[in-house]
Parts: C-alpha cells; sequence; structure tokens
C-alpha cells in the first residue's frame, strides 16, 4: 500500500536534488562553500583521534583548526597554492591527508596539468620527510611500502581528477567559443543577403522612381506640377544614392569597399604580376564620394586584369582626374612586342 507514495517521494528528492546540484553548480561561490563543508566533514571524523594523540589540542581548538584549514578551500579557484600550502601545514603538524586530496584536485583543476605534477612532487617529497621524522601515525602507514601505497596514490588520484576536469573546462570553453564564431558568422552572412538583397531590390526600385518622376517633371514643363516633380526626382536620386554609399562604406563582408586608397596596393600587385604601373591620381579625386571611389577602383581592377591578360610585361599608366565636375579615368599601355601565340579563349 505504500510502495507508491514511497517511491514517488523518492523521485522527488532525486529532483530536487537535481535541481539544486544544477543551481549550486552555477554559483562557483556556493560550489566552493559546499566543498569547504564537505571537507571540514571529512576531517572531523579526525577530532577525537587527533585530541587523544596531542594533549594540547583539545577536542574545540582541533575542530577550530580544521575549521580555518577547511576556509582556505572558499580562494581554492583564485589562489589555489594558498589551500596546498594550508594543506601542507596540516600535514606536517596533524598528518590530516584529506584537506591534501582537495588541494592537489584544485591545483589541477584551476592551474592545469603542470601545476598538479608540481603540487604531487611536493606534496610526496614533504610526507616522506614527516615520514622519516619521530611521530608518524601507524595508521598512515608503519613501513615505508604501506606509507607509499596509502600516500601516493592519493595524490596523484586527485590532482589526476583535477586536470581531467581542466581539460573538460577547455573543450567547453572552446566549443562555446566556436558556437558564438558561427553565430557571428551566420549573422555576418544574413547581414550581406540583406545588403545585396537592398541594393539589388530597393535600388532599382529607387531609379525607377527617379527615371519616372524626370519623365513626368519633362512633360509637366511649364506647367503647375513641374517644381514638385523635379523636387520628387532628385529626392529619388538622392535616397539612391545614399542608399549606394551606405552599402558600399559597410561592403557587404563588413569590410568598407576599397576606393581610391586601394589604388597603390592594386598597382604594387600588378607590378609582382610583371605589369609595372605608373599611377597618377589628381588631389581632387580623394574628395570624391566612397560610391564614386569605389567605382573608380573598380574600372581600374578590371584595366590592369586586361592588360596583363593582352599585354603582358607592358607598362600601363593610369591617370585618375577631376576637371570641370567630371572624373576621367584613362588607362593606356603599349601594344604586346609580338603576337599571342593563340587565340584568347
Amino acid at each position: 500500500m505504500h510502495v507508491r507514495p514511497a517511491a514517488q517521494a523518492i523521485r522527488q528528492a532525486a529532483a530536487i536534488g537535481r535541481r539544486l546540484a544544477e543551481r549550486w553548480g552555477k554559483a562557483p561561490r556556493a560550489l566552493d562553500l559546499l566543498t569547504a563543508l564537505s571537507a571540514l566533514a571529512l576531517m572531523s571524523l579526525d577530532v577525537p583521534g587527533l585530541a587523544a594523540a596531542d594533549n594540547s589540542l583539545t577536542g574545540p581548538m582541533a575542530a577550530l583548526v580544521l575549521t580555518a584549514g577547511a576556509a582556505s578551500l572558499l580562494v581554492r579557484r583564485r589562489v589555489p597554492w594558498v589551500t596546498y600550502g594550508v594543506a601542507l601545514f596540516l600535514l606536517g603538524w596533524l598528518h590530516e591527508l584529506t584537506l591534501t586530496q582537495f588541494a592537489l584536485y584544485s591545483l589541477g583543476r584551476y592551474r592545469g596539468r603542470r601545476a598538479g605534477m608540481l603540487g604531487v612532487v611536493g606534496y610526496v617529497a614533504f610526507a616522506y620527510a614527516m615520514f622519516l621524522l619521530p611521530g608518524w601515525p601507524p595508521h598512515r602507514g608503519e613501513t615505508l611500502s604501506e606509507f607509499l601505497s596509502l600516500v601516493v596514490p592519493i595524490g596523484v588520484l586527485a590532482a589526476g581528477v583535477g586536470v581531467a576536469a581542466n581539460r573538460q573546462d577547455l573543450v567547453r570553453e572552446l566549443e562555446a567559443q566556436r558556437a558564438e564564431t558561427d553565430t557571428l558568422h551566420a549573422v555576418q552572412q544574413e547581414r550581406a543577403r540583406i545588403a545585396r538583397d537592398v541594393h539589388d531590390f530597393v535600388g532599382r526600385e529607387l531609379t525607377l522612381l527617379s527615371v519616372r518622376s524626370q519623365v513626368l517633371a519633362r512633360r509637366a514643363s511649364g506647367g503647375p506640377f513641374e517644381e514638385g516633380f523635379e523636387e520628387l526626382s532628385e529626392t529619388a536620386r538622392s535616397a539612391h544614392r545614399m542608399l549606394n554609399e551606405i552599402i558600399v562604406q559597410r561592403g557587404l563582408d563588413g569590410a568598407p569597399t576599397p576606393g581610391l586608397d586601394a589604388l597603390p596596393e592594386l598597382a604594387e600587385r600588378s607590378g609582382r604580376a610583371g605589369s609595372p604601373v605608373e599611377l597618377l591620381v589628381a588631389p581632387a579625386a580623394h574628395r570624391l564620394s566612397p560610391l564614386r571611389q569605389a567605382a573608380v577602383h573598380r574600372v581600374v581592377q578590371e584595366c590592369l586584369t586586361n592588360a596583363a591578360k593582352h599585354a603582358p610585361g607592358e607598362r600601363v599608366t593610369v591617370r585618375v582626374d577631376v576637371e570641370g565636375g567630371r572624373l576621367g579615368i584613362a588607362v593606356r599601355n603599349a601594344l604586346p612586342a609580338s603576337a599571342p601565340a593563340s587565340a584568347p579563349v
């Protein structure tokens, strides 16, 4: 009759325990506090023995000392070497091994494999020195073989578990960074696609609007609506120009579209390919809008490609001038010394 309620209560208790563990796992300070309380509970089992072995260490005094030692686990993430030093102090004074396990785990977890190995070596050497001194308790290993079989595995296992946890933390961090990078890349691609769509479709509609308004303004010439149609045409042209400049400035891949500042690099690449370039750019050309500078860059790039294809090795002269509100691009090269061996593909 009571089997089902008992099983349900066990399941509810397990679910509550899982929720508490997840909540505490997300709070590092709470997890450190829980770790310190767990270490104190394990070390408290030795309080009667410690008080009996050392008459100057009473039961309350022993509990106070162990509490102070367990409290060092609260800083194990930032300064695990402090916890390690406190653990070695308790090992030398009270022959307490419990806190050492937590300290070695913290070293491996929060400082990596090298720190874990150094911690294990230092712990084994210190414990062996204490073993050689008189007063080492028999239950910690009366002979050297018993001592090594007890002390060494404790340190190696604790540090090894800590190093493994450190590796898992690194893997999780790398996976999180990879997921973030993939998300940013997807967002960048989506923005590029939207920019292309806006440039293609909205730009086309603005162009049609500008042309139609110009036609209407021409048809309404001398009429009462001529000024309104001209203003509409100018607004459409201005909107189309602003749209193109925004797309050019931001680029499709997040970087601005190259303009006149990229022409020297373009000429240098052409020279390395075997076609030296003489570049002459008027100072007034640098005051052009980003949209027009991008157009100049594309034109010069295409011309240099054609020159390298049809007149390889010949010198190319590139001139960009601005005169009377007009932009002029002149690209000249000499004819090749000999005809091409075969017709171009």
